[in-house]
């Protein structure tokens, strides 16, 4: 089992439950968080002042899938969160040991369906 962590922008996040739905991914975790990166935040004006945020606003999307998933799952989310330009977002790989469904104590891969 693998967790993927993606971070995208949030005006692509319905692109990505689309995708990984055609994947028949089903579970996904999705927490508003904000950072930053190398674009360094985003100036605004407001009334004639200028302003910098420098935490942008992302969405942060966690997934447990099978091994034999991850390659999919991870060209979707690349095909489908990319704008090509700075600030599209990471993903990142966390390889798990153990899963288990509170309500029936089943662990492992049968843990995830």
């Amino acid at each position: 089992m693998t967790k993927i962590e993606a971070i995208i922008r949030m005006q692509r996040l319905e692109a990505v439950q689309d995708a990984l739905t055609e994947l028949d991914i089903s579970g996904m975790t999705v927490t508003e968080v904000k950072g930053m990166g190398r674009s360094k935040g985003i100036t605004h004006t407001y009334r004639g002042s200028q302003y910098t945020l420098s935490l942008t606003p992302r969405y942060k999307l966690e997934i447990v899938v099978h091994d034999h998933e991850v390659e999919a799952v991870i060209a979707a989310i690349t095909e489908v969160a990319r704008t090509g330009e700075v600030g599209d977002g990471k993903i990142f790989t966390y390889p798990l040991g153990e899963a288990v469904r509170i309500r029936t104590g089943e662990r492992g891969d049968t843990a995830l369906t």
